[in-house]
This record gives structure tokens, C-alpha cells and sequence, in this order.
């Protein structure tokens, strides 16, 4: 399937091309090379994959870096001006290709490509038009205790995003559609808590909202239907957009190059 890579930066930078004095955060270097890159290879290694799309970063980074003009030149890579936000990019990117799809981000820098496969194999059985990919909590603190991620709390269990999203069908856009809308009211959280709706809202904030009725509930506002499963590799779990998380995939990749196993199996 057609690869979606979200490599655009917000207006004045991320917080790690701030920190790095980067002109994006997917230029921050990795184990020698930038971060996308190492997505790019996980990508280009996974067997499910075809063509890769960038959607991003902006030309005059593209043009200021020799490694991303090598990048986009290549001839299974697509380079498109990112949009305004990602959901906006993803809309404008995955309108234009045939499904099913596959969508992550270029700060996604200790991707693999195993984790690539599992995840289209494992979201190619669950009838819903978008699945997500979603990293029980209890392997990413195992891994990495002293990493903080986001948890959404589920009545049975927490989980963490992976940054891997399969379109399944054309009926996903519906749900990049409804993204580009939340993702306009990221500041005013009160109205994101108002399309979801009180009841499913307090069941989640007492704790007793399990995973499955959420996804009922968000493909309810979301127009198509939204799935979830489990992506096993706790790594999948960390993007690379702060310096913590910079030095702990600094650290993990070094690792891996001493054939060491840094997080739990």
C-alpha cells in the first residue's frame, strides 16, 4: 500500500527544532542520520509498503538540506508542500490514492519495519474503514520507565498512540475530515468534550469507559467506522518530538547497534 508520512512542522517549530536549532524536528539526528530517514528505511523495508508519500517539510527546508533533496528525488518517494496541520496534509494526501493506505509521522524514528507489517496484517482483519494502532501502556513503561507518554485510560487497561493509522477504505477521509475539525479546536478542549458527548465523556473520566464502546462512540461522531488493535513493540510508542525523547531513541538505537535488547519483549 501507498506510505503517508506527515513531515510538516507547526508555525515556529516544534519544540525539538527549537531545542536542536533545526529548521524541523525530522532533520534532528539519529544514530548519524536524520529521523526521517530511519522512517523512510523502516518504510522501504516493510513488504506491504509501495510508494512513499512526504507531506512535508516546507520547500525552503527541503531545499536547505542535502539529505532531504536525496530524499525527495528518489523514485519511490512523492514530495508534497505540506498543508496547513497534519490532518489538513493527511486529507489533501490520501485523497488522491487508492485505498487501503497507510498513514505515520517523520518524527516516528525507532520504526521498523516488522512493526510495519504486523500493523497492516493485524488492521487488514478488523472491519472498520480506519484502524489505529495502539501500544498497551504496561510494555511502554516496562520498556521505558522513565519515558512519559500520553495513556488514555480505558475501564480495561491503558494504551499509547503508535503514529500508525491504516485507511482502510475511501470512507476514512470522513475521519481525517473529523480530525481536521477537533485538531482546529486543540485550545478550546470544552468543544472537542462537546461532540463526544457527556455521558461517554464522565464514563471515560471515571474510569469506565472500556476501548471497545470508545471506538463505538468516536466512529459515531466520526461518520465511518474506527478500529482499534494492539501494536506489541513498546518502541512503537515513542516519536521523537522533544528532547527527552530525542536522547531516549538515541539511546534505544544504540542498543540495538551493540545487539543489545533495551525494552521488554
Amino acid at each position: 500500500m501507498r506510505a503517508i508520512v506527515l513531515a510538516g512542522e507547526r508555525p515556529g517549530g516544534g519544540t525539538l527544532a527549537r531545542a536542536l536549532e533545526l529548521p524541523s524536528g525530522v532533520l534532528a539526528p539519529l544514530a548519524g542520520r536524520p529521523c526521517i530517514q530511519h522512517v523512510v528505511d523502516a518504510l522501504r523495508d516493510a513488504s506491504c509498503v509501495g510508494t512513499l508519500v512526504l507531506c512535508g517539510p516546507a520547500r525552503d527546508v527541503v531545499d536547505g538540506s542535502q539529505a532531504l533533496r536525496s530524499l525527495v528525488a528518489a523514485a519511490d518517494v512523492v514530495w508534497r508542500e505540506p498543508a496547513r496541520g497534519p490532518a489538513a496534509s493527511a486529507l489533501a494526501a490520501a485523497a488522491d490514492s487508492p485505498f487501503p493506505q497507510l498513514l505515520t509521522s517523520g518524527d516516528h524514528g525507532l520504526l521498523q519495519a516488522d512493526i510495519v507489517d504486523a500493523f497492516c496484517l493485524s488492521s487488514s482483519t478488523v472491519n472498520a474503514d480506519l484502524v489505529v494502532g495502539l501500544v498497551p501502556h504496561a510494555k511502554v513503561s516496562d520498556a521505558f520507565p522513565e519515558s512519559r507518554r500520553t495513556v488514555l485510560r480505558f475501564a480495561d487497561g491503558g494504551y499509547c498512540g503508535s503514529n500508525l493509522f491504516a485507511l482502510r477504505t475511501p470512507e476514512s477521509i470522513r475521519a481525517l475530515t473529523f480530525w481536521r475539525s477537533v485538531e482546529a479546536d486543540r485550545k478550546r478542549p470544552w468543544r472537542i468534550a462537546r461532540r463526544l458527548g457527556f455521558t461517554p465523556l464522565m464514563r471515560y473520566l471515571t474510569g469506565r469507559l472500556r476501548i471497545d464502546a470508545a471506538f463505538d462512540e468516536l466512529s459515531r461522531v466520526a461518520g465511518c467506522r474506527v478500529g482499534w488493535v494492539e501494536v506489541c513493540a513498546a518502541r512503537a510508542a515513542v516519536d521523537v518530538d522533544s528532547e527527552a525523547d530525542w536522547r531516549l531513541a538515541e539511546k534505544i538505537l544504540q542498543a540495538d547497534a551493540a545487539g543489545r535488547v533495551p525494552e521488554a519483549s
